[in-house]
């Protein structure tokens, strides 16, 4: 696929999950265009810092954890997208809330690398110490295939 081709599917992708209307969401483009052997990758040195491995560890894991902190309105809404080649940058906001009631709106610099017109990698750069003090440390336990 072509750099636009990428940008555009990303687009597509962040429009079609992060609808204002927890109704219309619909997250399936993104599972539907992750590589089965997939990696999302959190940067960093914290707690959630590790390398998912797979679609099913990025959906279950990963994605599935964070959704169990999150009110079912959670969304991330993205700002900005640059592609270059077989890259998009996405940059997003979260707009979030822990069942708790605290706000959840990291901000997230998101880079996806494609392969065969299928994400084949995501690494993931976002205020650490935000996501520790709002969501906790990511629990071993939760993790089945993360590296």
């Amino acid at each position: 696929m072509s750099a636009a081709a990428n940008k555009k599917l990303m687009q597509d992708i962040f429009a079609a999950a992060a609808s204002p209307d927890p109704d219309v969401r619909d997250r399936s483009l993104f599972s539907a265009s992750l590589a089965d052997d997939a990696k999302w990758i959190v940067t960093g040195q914290y707690s959630w810092s590790r390398t998912f491995t797979g679609k099913d560890a990025i959906l279950k894991d990963l994605h599935g954890y964070v959704r169990s902190r999150l009110r079912d309105r959670a969304r991330t809404v993205a700002e900005r997208f640059i592609a270059d080649g077989d890259i998009v940058v996405v940059e997003a906001k979260g707009d979030n809330v822990t069942p708790e009631g605290v706000r959840y709106d990291n901000d997230y610099c998101l880079v996806f690398r494609f392969e065969d017109g299928k994400i084949k990698e995501i690494r993931e750069y976002c205020d650490s110490v935000l996501t520790e003090k709002v969501l906790g440390r990511f629990p071993q336990a939760a993790v089945r295939a993360a590296g």
